[in-house]
């Protein structure tokens, strides 16, 4: 593990020399939330064989300010000294999570929900947690929330049970809105696949047929077509991952509440960031997106489409 003590002021020495590529980002703001963040991005930066880059960003940039005021007062300076704490604790953290982890820390002089955006083009996976302070809060214009509704990588949110470290069920769960959510398919099957874990593919659809039940056979070719929905999305990946296990359900009913159900027996759910864009508003998520992120029982990984 490297991690090298930066110069005060300068920015630039306390930014990697080169941008990171294909490594783990997490934004940590000192909360448990963030801490427990940080345990999970040590694991799945463990798991990619990937750096882990730690950012934390100014404690001023939130009023508009990217470095110190002139004649910064001592409570200024007081923040700057939180904010190297903040950081100096994480990689601490890190460190004893996983003595042999390559990890570089970032104190950035930008917004942090912008900063864990671009940061976040090039890497693997950012990881932010899901309540708590200034990184992790997910109410509408919150930080996490900005970044969900821009991040152009997988996004993994850190929620539920699995934050705590348990329970495991060896399950990684896709939703999938049609055959083409190929993109986070695949992420699942991945994912699956470096953790020894099988796939589970599951596609709501409201149809009128009461409730709880199927259609009964001989249901028309459009109920045919979309129960066949999972089936077709896994289609072109299970060749290519001969050892992950697949199952692939039909739920006749909301995808909202079908999904937020099944993440009970999941260890995460993937699913596609679709979005919305308003025109003054920008992105918005959709409201599966926007329930899972409130209301799942286990981490939560977007991934943009494509």
């Amino acid at each position: 593990m490297t991690y090298e003590h930066k110069t005060l002021w300068d920015y630039g020495k306390y930014a990697p020399r080169t941008p990171l590529s294909g490594h783990v980002l997490v934004g940590v703001d000192g909360s448990a939330e963030a801490a427990r963040a940080l345990d999970r991005a040590v694991a799945e930066a463990q798991v990619r064989r990937a750096p882990l880059e730690i950012l934390h960003g100014w404690p001023w940039a939130r009023h508009g300010t990217p470095e110190p005021p002139p004649g910064a007062d001592e409570g200024t300076h007081s923040l700057l000294d939180r904010a190297h704490g903040v950081l100096q604790s994480a990689v601490a953290q890190a460190r004893e999570r996983a003595p042999g982890q390559r990890v570089t820390a970032t104190l950035s002089p930008q917004p942090v929900a912008a900063e864990l955006v671009r940061r976040g083009r090039n890497a693997a996976l950012t990881v932010i947690g899901s309540r708590g302070g200034e990184i992790t809060g997910l109410t509408a214009g919150s930080v996490g929330w900005r970044v969900a509704a821009h991040c152009a990588s997988p996004l993994l949110v850190v929620r539920g049970e699995a934050a705590y470290g348990w329970p495991e069920h060896g399950t990684v769960l896709v939703g999938v809105a049609t055959d083409l959510d190929t993109e986070a398919t695949r992420f699942a099957f991945e994912e699956a696949r470096l953790r020894g874990a099988r796939v589970r593919v599951l596609h709501a659809c409201a149809v009128p047929v009461p409730a709880g039940t199927a259609p009964a056979a001989g249901a028309d070719a459009v109920v045919r077509r979309r129960a066949a929905v999972p089936g077709r999305a896994v289609a072109a990946l299970r060749g290519k991952y001969p050892e992950v296990e697949v199952e692939t359900d039909t739920v006749w009913g909301g995808a909202t509440q079908a999904l937020v159900e099944a993440t009970r027996a999941a260890d995460a759910v993937v699913i596609t960031a679709h979005r919305r864009h308003g025109r003054r508003l920008g992105p918005r998520l959709g409201p599966v997106t926007h329930a899972l992120l409130h209301h799942a029982h286990c981490p939560v990984l977007l991934v943009p489409a494509p």
